[in-house]
């Protein structure tokens, strides 16, 4: 079975650490936050990075494995705002195959288009105040929200067989947001009511937000994630490490030797 996801994913004044803020200052962080987001992918450069990405898999009568299914080494392009992905190491070896081939889960969204679609304002996302958290050493807010189906840009594929199946669900979750800057620091989303004919009962992604530096200049990026996928019969977790960020220009090159 062939897995794929795609998903398009606060000024600290006098709010008491400790204390639930008011419906206002509640206000006041989700829009602090929903302009950092809505301005999060037009802010970042054109990078190169390097994804390490861990996958696990088995059946669902059989428990979940500790080891590695395989391991993959991709060459992430981040241009013009939009995400490229090239498999430089399949288990250590060099290898020519595409990425977008690769059976099994795979996912992107992590650089900005999760985040933005979760706060623009027109998709009417329900936010709701959960808690103050020390994220990283950092202030944050942690707030519920919902996205449903006739705004979601969640996108769950399966393919059993020579079949294809694809549907764009609803999504719960949750964002901690630094409370000074409106950052998201974390993000985790879960996919609601996933049609029958998909064969999944629960898709789950997390996201970590930490700073890296490119070309001189510090930028909040993914640092790590995990996706999560239990289908009637199989299951499947992927988890990224975000490496060697660093400034994309014509002559950049990266070279593993030989395809084997």
């Amino acid at each position: 079975m062939k897995w794929a996801l795609i998903v398009i994913v606060v000024a600290w004044t006098s709010f008491a650490w400790a204390q639930r803020p008011s419906e206002q200052d509640t206000s006041s962080l989700v829009e602090k936050a929903r302009g950092k987001a809505l301005a999060y992918t037009q802010s970042l450069p054109d990078f190169l990075a390097t994804e390490i990405i861990r996958r696990y898999s088995g059946r669902q009568d059989r428990g979940f494995h500790t080891s590695p299914t395989d391991s993959l080494t991709v060459q992430l392009r981040y241009f013009q705002h939009k995400e490229e992905h090239k498999l430089l190491l399949f288990n250590g070896e060099p290898t020519a195959i595409p990425f977008e081939s690769l059976e099994g889960l795979v996912g992107s969204g992590e650089f900005g288009t999760t985040i933005s679609a979760i706060f623009q304002p027109e998709f009417g996302t329900g936010f709701h105040w959960l808690k103050w958290k020390t994220v990283r050493n950092r202030q944050a807010a942690v707030f519920a929200y919902v996205v449903d189906a006739g705004h979601s840009r969640y996108f769950l594929s399966t393919k059993i067989d020579d079949r294809t199946a694809t549907a764009t669900v609803s999504y719960s979750g949750i964002v901690e947001c630094d409370a000074e800057t409106g950052d998201v620091l974390h993000l985790e989303y879960v996919a609601d009511h996933i049609p029958k004919e998909l064969r999944l009962h629960y898709a789950a992604t997390s996201i970590d937000y930490a700073l890296a530096g490119i070309g001189g200049r510090d930028y909040l990026l993914p640092s790590h994630s995990e996706t999560e996928l239990h289908g009637s019969e199989q299951w499947g977790k992927n988890v990224i490490e975000f490496r060697e960020y660093r400034r994309f220009s014509a002559d950049s090159t990266i070279d593993f030797g030989p395809p084997k």
